[in-house]
């Protein structure tokens, strides 16, 4: 009888020890997942619009759908190419969450696309960048989800052999994790994204130009734009706003070579956040920021006296020859305790 009970008490002591550790590896394995998120879907928004600031109370599970595609359009007047897109657009649409959120990122690759596509975006921590498991064929989807852990403004890409041609033909967009308090609030906001195309023909040269591997190779390219196109940023593209109001731009650079030398001629950046490190106190009163191929900045100016004022690549023949110009048009009244005009020159314009 003693006997029996000493048996029933080991048995009884070891599924109670048996059920702590089972309860403990359940509770290990509970918190190692993610706390149950409101699902939301991305504002995606097409260069130069930006999606407002995440204005949500905590966390979400963020859904991210994008299509591959592969259409012709415009490089320059005249000029065609085969533009290799996520979205439809170069760059790819913006995308803004904030630190802590779930992505999850939901992919296809359209049916009517001729190559293999895929994504990396440069704010995952896993696989690369998701390039990994989202190697996908026309017509294929797939899927993956990460935390952002990490808050800035980051590039994402395709990273599909031969992945120098995938970004050369457009496949690059941005991604912006928030703070947990956010930036700053600014009066306006704006996506501004460098490129480099490398076409047979020499710049200019009219109809629909393939790539140049040579020149790739070479990193010579034909065209350095803003935003996928020359003018992309002038005339009806131009970015606007009134004196006395902040623009913040999220600059990007797709590269897939250059060294961007970012400069708006006739203002003086107030704020800079290099590399798009938000986690740092921005520098102040800069006149050019580097951005290099697969990075970003955000800058930040306050607007104190109207006109016309240039974006440009400040490696100026970029600008000048290949396409790096856009246009800020500042609306208001004239400032001559900012500027003033004494005796003005008649031959021609200038600022660069």
């Amino acid at each position: 009888m003693r006997r029996g009970r000493v048996v029933a008490a080991v048995v009884l002591a070891g599924a109670l020890i048996g059920g702590v550790v089972v309860w403990q590896s359940q509770a290990r394995d509970k918190a190692a997942e993610p706390a149950a998120l409101p699902e939301v879907a991305a504002i995606l928004t097409s260069a130069p619009r930006v999606p407002p600031p995440v204005d949500r109370p905590g966390n979400a599970r963020v859904i991210v759908a994008l299509e591959m595609t592969e259409l012709k359009g415009v490089l320059a007047d005249g000029v065609q190419y085969t533009f290799w897109t996520f979205g439809g657009t170069v760059p790819g649409p913006f995308v803004r969450v904030r630190v802590g959120d779930v992505v999850q990122i939901r992919l296809k690759n359209s049916e009517k696309s001729l190559h293999p596509h895929s994504i990396d975006l440069h704010a995952v921590t896993g696989p690369g960048g998701g390039a990994a498991v989202t190697q996908l064929g026309p017509g294929q989807e797939g899927a993956f989800e990460f935390k952002a852990l990490n808050p800035g403004l980051y590039v994402y890409h395709c990273a599909t052999p031969s992945v120098p041609e995938h970004i050369a033909n457009g496949m690059y967009g941005l991604i912006f994790v928030e703070p947990e308090k956010g930036l700053p609030r600014v009066d306006r906001e704006y996506y501004v994204m460098q490129g480099e195309f490398y076409t047979k023909g020499k710049t200019l040269a009219p109809g629909l130009q393939p790539l140049d591997a040579a020149k790739l190779t070479a990193e010579r390219p034909e065209y350095v734009v803003f935003n996928g196109k020359m003018g992309a940023l002038m005339g009806e593209g131009a970015i606007r706003a009134n004196v006395g109001e902040t623009v913040r731009l999220f600059v990007g650079n797709g590269g897939p070579n250059l060294i961007s030398s970012f400069h708006v001629i006739g203002e003086i950046f107030d704020a800079v956040y290099p590399e798009a490190a938000v986690g740092e106190a921005p520098r102040r009163n800069v006149q050019t920021t580097l951005v290099p191929a697969g990075g970003a900045a955000i800058v930040e100016m306050k607007v104190q006296t109207s006109g016309r004022f240039l974006l440009v690549d400040h490696s100026i023949v970029r600008a000048m020859e290949k396409g790096a110009l856009g246009v800020l048009e500042v609306a208001g009244a004239e400032q001559p305790g900012v500027f003033k005009t004494l005796v003005p020159g008649t031959h021609g314009t200038g600022g660069h």
